[in-house]
């Protein structure tokens, strides 16, 4: 039986979705009461979770207080370290004592940096580089894990995906693509980078091979598409999915980054500008696993069609 917390979310929804559809029991725990939910309440260093972990052997731990692309406000950074370091340290604790098998914590490629350069993607060997506090928590909660399954025995597993994008997304991705389908037209056919994605099927994919698979144990995995396209590119995918048309206008990247720092909004801008590509060939290699959806097919389910898997 999987205890997966943080269901409702976006990533919880889609899990819970891929387990029913692959017939694996799960229990679903949630902040809130609900129809097939196990409400566990405030998330922090003192939840108790015994309730939650009882006849539990997998952990995969999906809560957490998510980045926003605006500025951290004290009272967010507090809560950071309260639900995503404390909260899955006690959880942890908790599920090692219970004599849960394995861990899976759902953490973020942040932890690898911001962006790369172009030709050079985050690989499984890098150093961690957060940037930010909300990185720097996922990667704490990352180290303390480890630590905590060579103490007790409890397998850990680490996932570190890109920007998930899918049917029902808010957030980034989902401002791009009302972008797209306004039909304006817009300064950004000059940009040359590279972005990887992971599509929410592919995800979740990953996430039942690592809470099975006996090689995955200990490890850390880089998570993506396995395709990186330039803004552009993915520009025109998204319309080539929505059925709109692709007006992209040649513009430096590098005027509108003055101009975006001109008026605060350079982190919006450089998502756009700047490149973030991942290497997912170790966790292909380690794992045997390969995305199972390909990202026309998933932009295509994304915006109402169904997408082709290999499996």
């Amino acid at each position: 039986m999987l205890l997966v917390t943080g269901a409702t979310g976006f990533v919880g929804r889609g899990l819970r979705d891929t387990l029913r559809q692959r017939g694996l029991p799960f229990r679903a725990a949630s902040r809130h009461a609900g129809e097939q939910l196990f409400p566990i309440g405030k998330i922090d260093a003192d939840t108790d979770w015994s309730a939650a972990l009882a006849g539990i052997d997998a952990v995969i731990h999906l809560a957490s207080v998510n980045q926003n692309v605006v500025e951290d406000s004290p009272a967010v950074i507090k809560a950071y370290r309260s639900v995503n370091v404390d909260g899955t340290i006690n959880l942890a604790k908790q599920a090692a004592a219970a004599g849960v098998r394995r861990f899976v914590f759902v953490s973020t490629i942040k932890v690898n940096g911001e962006y790369t350069a172009n030709g050079k993607p985050f690989t499984a060997a890098d150093a961690p580089n957060p940037q930010t506090d909300y990185a720097a928590t996922k990667l704490e909660a990352e180290q303390q894990l480890h630590s905590i399954g060579k103490q007790t025995g409890m397998q850990v597993v680490a996932i570190r995906p890109p920007l998930v994008y899918g049917r029902g997304m808010r957030g980034s991705f989902d401002a791009l693509a009302r972008l797209v389908q306004r039909r304006l037209p817009l300064p950004l056919g000059s940009i040359s980078n590279s972005r990887s994605m992971i599509y929410l099927g592919n995800l979740t994919d990953l996430i039942v091979v690592a809470a099975h698979l006996p090689d995955a144990a200990g490890g850390t995995f880089l998570a993506g598409d396995g395709q990186s396209p330039s803004t552009p590119e993915l520009f025109r995918m998204i319309a080539g999915a929505t059925g709109s048309p692709t007006r992209l206008i040649p513009f430096p990247a590098s005027l509108l980054e003055i101009a975006a720092r001109a008026i605060g909004k350079q982190e919006l801008v450089y998502r756009l500008t700047r490149s973030l590509e991942v290497d997912i060939s170790e966790t292909r290699r380690r794992l045997g696993w390969t995305p199972p959806y390909r990202m026309n097919d998933a932009l295509a389910e994304t915006f109402g069609a169904t997408p082709s898997s290999g499996k």
